[in-house]
């Protein structure tokens, strides 16, 4: 898969194939996440994988930690610590983040020694005793490294709703990256892409929209390839930044400002006090977010029927009801 071939309807996601129920893990179990195999299984397609397993360590196979140094561990055998696996298990990350250059994100299993994101236990000596939790996993630390633009979580922060739904925003904006590449690169199709993602990217950071702005402002008489890197490497480390009430308040008044010559007076106050409600926490996004679809249905708005914002996933995701 490369990003100037490679198109695709639904994201392709690599997922921790214990998350989907395989019977990957040391024990000859598995860990299935009801919301990634079941919610987002409806939307996405899925590429299972299971490093310790893909490296020959075998189901059931005894117990791998990370011992020595939390920026740079060894990943070796609980029992048996001259079982060394690390190299093994970094090349295999390397040659995965090389061949799944189509895939638009990535879910990890929180605390695993291969695929663990963060706080993953390194431990002093080969012995165990004393540890920190302060260590990424063998597998995903190369993986990130690598593909630094890749969005990626693990499982367990998925719990959190924002962290949720930034991620699964952060898959879809790659995919349609993707897919930009896919159908051939121009400065009409960039700047078309940067509008149809602006109130998108302004939920995450003014200062960042603003700035991709200025990227595009000389693109005809600049280096393509150039500014798209630099847009791409600019566009989501911004999208990872969380996004708050205050935040989205900002952009619906932005939005607003579409409809205050279409609508009534009663309509008006109705939206603004939505808007109000959610500032206030006693509604979810979903409200005004649904109100706002509903207006632009009766009152269409080429520049505002674009926009990503408005339905950055499908609806069926139900992302939106928890924040």
């Amino acid at each position: 898969m490369t990003e100037e071939t490679f198109f695709s309807e639904q994201p392709i996601i690599g997922v921790s194939a214990c998350l989907l129920g395989h019977n990957v893990r040391y024990d000859g179990g598995h860990k299935r996440d009801s919301f990634i195999a079941e919610i987002l299984g409806r939307e996405m397609e899925f590429l299972p994988v299971c490093p310790e397993a893909a490296i020959g360590l075998g189901v059931p196979r005894p117990m791998i930690h990370l011992v020595g140094d939390p920026r740079q561990p060894r990943l070796v055998g609980v029992q048996d610590p001259t079982m060394d696996v690390t190299r093994r298990m970094e090349a295999y990350a390397a040659d995965q983040a090389r061949q799944l250059n189509g895939i638009s994100g990535y879910i990890l299993k929180k605390n695993s020694p291969s695929c663990g994101m963060e706080r993953v236990k390194v431990y002093a000596a080969e012995s165990g005793g004393h540890c920190v939790r302060k260590g990424t996993g063998a597998f995903a630390r190369v993986l990130m490294a690598q593909r630094p633009l890749l969005p990626v979580e693990e499982e367990g922060r998925l719990n959190d709703a924002v962290l949720r739904e930034n991620f699964v925003n952060r898959v879809y904006v790659y995919q349609r990256w993707h897919n930009l590449h896919a159908a051939g690169l121009t400065p009409a199709r960039l700047i078309a892409f940067h509008t149809d993602h602006k109130y998108l990217v302004m939920a995450h950071s003014q200062a960042a929209y603003q700035r991709l702005g200025r990227l595009l402002s000389n693109l005809s008489k600049s280096d393509l390839d150039k500014i798209t890197h630099s847009y791409i490497h600019e566009l989501m480390p911004a999208l990872k930044r969380r996004v708050t009430r205050k935040r989205h308040v900002n952009v619906l008044q932005h939005i607003m400002g579409y409809l205050k010559k279409r609508i009534g007076s009663d309509d008006k106050r109705e939206l603004s006090a939505n808007i109000e409600a959610y500032r206030r926490g006693e509604t979810p996004l979903v409200v005004p977010i649904t109100l706002f679809r509903h207006y632009f249905r009766i009152h269409p708005d080429e520049y505002m029927s674009r926009q990503i914002y408005l339905q950055p996933h499908p609806d069926s995701l139900g992302l939106r009801n928890g924040i």
